[in-house]
């Protein structure tokens, strides 16, 4: 039986003829996106926003969208559209179309309020990078969200965003083009990563790597409920977050130590004896691929077993459950190209109920490799914007710099507030180090 890369290459190879320069194919995690977008009753797609606090009067609109333009024109994935055509999922390539949006605040609402109501009526059909501009008076600042479509970025493409937008901002041009070759250029690099990445999926696919995934994942289940907007009071922010730094430790905190620390949370949540699906990107361009924006980062599943609280990890690394977790993990990297639809499959077909919905998601980040927004020589500060909807019932992201930033979101119609703190609780407690022992 073919893979579903393979599968999934030749209905695109029927679509186009694989010659065409408008319609592309899409990356085993741009498959996800758009799945999960397929299976949305509203069809609301992921969206990332970045927010950055400047002085009023820094920032020129006019000026920061032909910079946003010529971005996007560079930027194959950054004017493309995800679209699903006669059933196969594609990237239809457009023209760069990148406005800036100064949302007004409605009688007593917030420049916060003002950006979540913003972002909350995402046209799925529209540009996947999206600029908002809200003016703080109380504060004398401008909040600038940068919005993208997950579906054209993963974290890696984030910082390259950033530092070429700042970049394309101090120009002196302010029209919206490129230079002569370089979108074509550019297009041709895209096409090529994104051929590399989907041939490396294909030769992940075997029947080994598909029974190892069946195994591993054979006792999953989704333990938390689906959504139940009713249960919100009217006007309630849809996500709840908690938050904590934490000093940081000597070549900082292992993955396996972190999947340890959600593992405590997990046990909170949804109690000892289960086995929780949580999520985590992992992965990185194609070998021989040009450093193109796009979506590459597989989303690979750990399987959570909750387990009596001595078995847990400390979260740091250490102790037999610890050791058990690393090793674990390492063999799953083995098997990280296996896309994850793939992966699903493999699980279903060994007898799993598990349908793929993930009970948390894990994102780690290096603050070294996120360089700042600069405009016209002004460095904005980036904030939070909380209270916005989460896709899962709860997600860790955990910065590791200077110190350990820990956040922790979930749906407010799926997990209660007290339970979630319990489980941040965790989770913190799980990262940080024993107090020595005083004789």
């Amino acid at each position: 039986m073919r893979s579903i890369t393979s599968q999934y290459l030749a209905r695109y190879r029927r679509l186009t003829g694989d010659r065409s320069d408008t319609v592309l194919p899409v990356t085993g995690a741009q498959r996800r996106f758009l799945l999960v977008r397929s299976l949305d009753p509203s069809g609301r797609p992921d969206v990332v926003p970045m927010f950055f606090a400047f002085p009023h009067g820094t920032i020129d609109p006019e000026r920061l969208r032909a910079a946003a333009s010529r971005l996007a024109a560079r930027h194959t994935a950054l004017r493309s559209r995800p679209s699903v055509v006669r059933g196969t999922p594609v990237l239809c390539v457009a023209d760069p179309d990148v406005g800036v949006t100064r949302p007004a605040l409605a009688p007593g609402e917030s420049p916060a309020e003002a950006l979540r109501r913003a972002l909350e009526s995402w046209d799925a059909q529209g540009p996947p990078l999206r600029l908002f501009l809200v003016r703080d008076e109380e504060r004398e600042e401008e909040i600038l969200a940068v919005a993208l479509d997950h579906a054209v970025c993963d974290g890696r493409s984030l910082a390259r965003i950033v530092g070429e937008l700042g970049a394309a901002y101090s120009e002196e041009a302010t029209g919206s083009h490129a230079a002569p070759g370089e979108t074509e250029n550019e297009l041709a690099a895209y096409r090529d990563a994104v051929l590399r990445q989907l041939a490396a999926e294909e030769r992940a696919e075997t029947p080994e790597a598909a029974a190892y995934w069946a195994d591993r994942l054979r006792t999953l289940r989704a333990h938390a409920p689906a959504p139940g907007p009713a249960r919100l009071p009217e006007g309630a922010r849809p996500s709840g977050v908690a938050q904590a730094r934490l000093p940081a430790y000597d070549g900082g905190v292992s993955f396996p130590g972190l999947l340890d620390a959600c593992r405590s949370a997990a046990r909170e949540l949804y109690g000892p004896g289960r086995t929780v699906p949580l999520g985590y990107p992992w992965g990185g361009r194609p070998p021989g691929a040009e450093p193109v924006v796009g979506c590459f980062l597989n989303t690979l599943v750990f399987p959570a077993e909750t387990g009596p609280e001595a078995g847990l990890g400390t979260g740091l690394g250490t102790g037999p459950r610890s050791e058990a977790t690393a090793d674990a993990w390492w063999d799953d990297l083995d098997r990280a190209d296996v896309p994850f639809d793939a992966v699903v499959a493999a699980a279903r077909a060994a007898g799993s109920g598990w349908t793929g919905g993930l009970d948390g998601l894990l994102t780690v980040d290096d603050d070294s490799r996120r360089p700042p927004l600069v405009l016209a020589g002004v460095e904005g500060r980036e904030i939070h914007v909380d209270g916005r909807p989460v896709r899962g019932p709860f997600a860790v992201s955990i910065t590791q710099g200077a110190e350990i930033r820990l956040r922790m979101v979930w749906d407010r119609a799926v997990l209660d507030d007290g339970a979630a703190q319990r489980a941040f609780d965790a989770l913190t407690h799980a990262l940080r180090p024993s107090e020595p022992t005083v004789r």
